[in-house]
């Protein structure tokens, strides 16, 4: 798993924040993603995933306006999950609004950026672990 740049954050304001394309992307095999605070608008978030040597895969994470930052965290692991499956990530919660991402044993590293969000109110950053 890796990120191309210093962690991407989506703002508060809910202003998309998209990240700048990379010459090379940095693998690593664990990611948190951390969120803070409740959404005050519907919107989406979208997670850029790219397997070393692999295609890119966008999850998008529908959210909806009063979801908690808890429940953004839930929708954030579950859209993982249905998007990328468990047979080569074990993607689990911690401390309520955190994602945990970890490729399988025999799986590539893989890059993780945050794309946008337009969910207002909600900070998402995207840590290399």
């Amino acid at each position: 798993i890796a990120l191309a740049q210093a962690p991407a954050t989506a703002t508060a304001s809910g202003t998309p924040t998209d990240a700048a394309p990379a010459k090379e992307l940095r693998y690593t095999d664990d990611y948190r993603i951390s969120v803070n605070h409740d959404a005050d608008s519907d919107g989406e978030i979208v997670f850029g995933v790219t397997p070393k040597g692999g295609t890119p895969v966008d999850v998008k994470v529908p959210i909806r306006k009063g979801t908690s930052e808890n429940d953004v965290a839930g929708a954030i692991k579950k859209a993982f999950v249905d998007q990328l499956g468990t047979k080569d990530y074990n993607i689990e919660m911690e401390d309520g609004e955190n994602v945990i991402i970890e490729r399988s044993m025999g799986t590539k590293d893989i890059s993780l950026l945050l794309v946008s969000s337009s969910v207002k109110g909600v900070t998402v950053k995207v840590h290399r672990d």
